[in-house]
């Protein structure tokens, strides 16, 4: 450890390959997919739903958070109904997709409020650390990467991991037919890239997560926690 001087020789690990390497679960990945609009004719949800058809092929189980009523963050208690069932998803998940409009450069109000609203810790528990994220925006116009990079800098804040491809969709009012649905198209085509490969990521992580964001500054703080409750105890 000489060339080590800084660092607590305690909590260094080397990465174990076993740790890295569990007996896969079997069960359905299981996919929240969160969009930001509440338009009548919303684009980000027909494409949540496309997403979600394309998931399901790929073998996941996916559910959907509807974003009406959910109170603005901090404007209401936690025990909110809105409130209490985006977080139980959340808690429910192993991955998610988020998908939002471009709005003023940035994503929607009611996307960021979903992700606000999910905490980044409670008590011990870090809800959403370790869960797979595909991001995916809608534009009016054209192509841009506003929302997907600034979704990005959230899921990183919120401790995910958010797979390396992402979808935007430029002029999203003519990729849909009346119907609701994705028209052919290199849009389409990357959807269900992005898609597939949440789904790829999902299975690889999920079940060894807890040990992929297990962190030497963590390890360090948790064991000086222990010691200083033990003190105490022996000084009472």
């Amino acid at each position: 450890m000489s060339d080590l001087p800084a660092a607590d020789a305690a909590h260094l690990r080397k990465p174990d390959l076993t740790l890295l390497r569990p007996v896969f679960s079997t069960h359905a990945p299981r996919i929240l997919i969160l969009y930001g609009s509440l338009r009548q004719v919303s684009y980000s949800r027909l494409l949540a739903e496309e997403s979600g058809r394309l998931l399901e092929h790929f073998g996941a189980e996916v559910r959907f958070f509807n974003p009406s009523g959910l109170p603005l963050p901090d404007d209401a208690p936690a025990s909110h109904p809105k409130v209490a069932e985006l977080r139980e998803l959340s808690e429910w998940s192993e991955g998610q997709v988020w998908v939002s409009p471009e709005r003023h450069g940035a994503i929607t109000g009611i996307m960021k409020a979903q992700i606000d609203w999910i905490p980044l810790s409670i008590g011990a528990i870090r809800p959403t650390q370790g869960k797979t994220l595909a991001v995916m925006q809608v534009s009016g116009g054209s192509q841009s990467f506003n929302a997907v990079n600034a979704m990005r800098l959230l899921g990183r804040w919120m401790r995910m991991i958010t797979i390396p491809n992402q979808s935007s969709v430029a002029k999203a009012f003519q990729e849909f037919d009346g119907n609701g649905r994705m028209k052919p198209s290199s849009y389409y085509d990357r959807v269900v890239d992005v898609c597939e490969e949440l789904v790829k990521f999902t299975l690889l992580t999920r079940d060894c997560s807890a040990y992929l964001t297990d962190r030497y500054s963590e390890r360090k703080e948790e064991a000086a926690k222990l010691e200083a409750r033990v003190n105490l105890k022996e000084s009472t």
